[in-house]
């Protein structure tokens, strides 16, 4: 007999210590919500966390959602479920052992500069995996992509190089209108 509240078994018994049971309608459940999750999202973050202790991984969940992204540990075999028919479905390889993936839906640099950082500073949080814009990136690639610039950098640069000829442009055309100011100013005098 479980409860709802805890999932925990009633019964004294041999249970490992942090164990629960799902049904199969909290399975399926869990399954479709994962799913829902995973179709609303182009690049993840998969991450090893064992060893991380609950304070750690506490302040890595609240650091994600500062930045607005999301972090959710998952049991690999509803995940694999869950990522069926979705753009995570090249990553189903990487499931194996402790599994969390963390994904921010427009951000991927500013999260995996996030998840860089508190990877050196704590060695319990290993990246297996991402995927970026639907393309695999192994683990050992993932620090060129929290080297790149964030997003509002790039665009940034992309607007002064789009606006550079426009403002040559003008001052070529506005130009001959000074010159021709500056010699009747000088004929006045």
């Amino acid at each position: 007999m479980l409860t709802s509240a805890w999932r925990t078994p009633l019964r004294l018994g041999r249970v490992p210590k942090g164990f629960f049971l799902m049904n199969k309608a909290e399975k399926q459940q869990m399954v479709h919500s994962l799913g829902e999750q995973f179709r609303s999202i182009e690049s993840a973050f998969l991450i090893n966390y064992r060893g991380l202790k609950v304070v750690d991984a506490t302040e890595l969940r609240r650091k994600i959602r500062e930045i607005n992204g999301c972090y959710v540990v998952v049991k690999n075999t509803l995940a694999m479920r869950a990522a069926k028919q979705t753009h995570l479905e090249p990553l189903e390889p990487y499931f194996e052992g402790p599994t969390a993936v963390a994904y921010h839906r427009t951000d991927v640099v500013g999260l995996a500069k996030l998840l860089m950082e508190l990877s050196k500073s704590n060695p319990n949080v290993a990246f297996k995996a991402a995927l970026v814009e639907g393309k695999v990136v192994p683990a050992s690639e993932i620090q060129a992509i929290a080297s790149m610039p964030s997003r509002e950098v790039m665009l940034s640069k992309l607007v002064f190089l789009l606006k550079a000829p426009l403002q040559r442009l003008h001052m070529v055309l506005k130009a001959p209108v000074r010159n021709l100011n500056l010699v009747l100013k000088q004929i006045q005098k």
